[in-house]
């Protein structure tokens, strides 16, 4: 589960007056497409996503068909640099109950070394959506590289059963095997490109891991855009 803040917000290059600093909680997934050239995109693929704000769910779910709902948030996020940050909090309202997500940072800053569990969930680069006629778009994600702290989690709150469906909650009940704060940078989301047709259509060369669930574990982000992302997710077994 993820929970972060989009500060500064531009659509096409142009701000859209009250909707340019918000929050957003979602639940992902990471995978991984091999173009036929061989080139690994590693993703995320969103199974429900939570904003306050109508408007900007409505054009996610327009322009990308991410499937995106409003609903009220708040967050608590500490005004201070990086380095020097404690905890933060996200909360949010959905089917009748408040949710809470809470972390305590510590620890130095560094850049997460290669293959670590930091790296791992931090550096995902491309996004995959589903689209309403059975195809597939993908768009590029792009920013920097994002040095990471050691945390504790406080608080996960949150109904999953009730919020995700039951499926979920063995996975996201369990205790976390890592806690982790990343900096971030600021994010730019490129235009949509479909890359599988739609019904009937034959897929194209190349294809789609998706990462099984073998546990589960937890990290946290800090942008620095201003945001903060607290990602609660399963790592990949062993080989896939």
């Amino acid at each position: 589960v993820v929970a972060f803040r989009f500060l500064r917000t531009r659509v096409l290059g142009v701000p859209v007056p009250g909707h340019v600093d918000f929050d957003e909680v979602n639940l992902r997934f990471y995978v991984r497409h091999v173009t036929p050239s061989g080139e690994v995109r590693r993703a995320a693929t969103f199974w429900r996503e939570l904003v306050p704000r109508r408007a900007i769910a409505w054009l996610a779910r327009l322009a990308y068909n991410e499937p995106y709902d409003a609903v009220p948030m708040w967050s608590r996020i500490p005004d201070a640099p990086f380095e020097h940050a404690t905890s933060l909090a996200f909360g949010w309202r959905a089917h009748g109950r408040d949710h809470h997500v809470a972390a305590t940072m510590r620890g130095p800053a560094a850049v997460p070394t290669e293959g670590s569990e930091e790296a791992f969930v931090a550096e995902h680069y491309w996004g995959y959506t589903p689209q309403r006629d059975g195809g597939t778009v993908e768009y590029r994600v792009r920013h920097g590289p994002w040095r990471v702290r050691a945390a504790a989690l406080d608080l996960f709150d949150v109904d999953v059963g009730r919020l995700y469906g039951r499926a979920f909650v063995p996975a996201l009940s369990a205790a976390p095997s890592s806690v982790f704060v990343a900096e971030g940078s600021p994010v730019q989301v490129d235009r949509p490109r479909r890359l599988w047709p739609g019904r009937g259509a034959r897929p194209p060369e190349g294809r789609t891991t998706g990462y099984r669930s073998g546990g589960s574990r937890v990290a946290t982000s800090w942008h620095g855009s201003g945001s903060v992302t607290t990602h609660w997710c399963t790592p990949r077994e062993p080989g896939g």
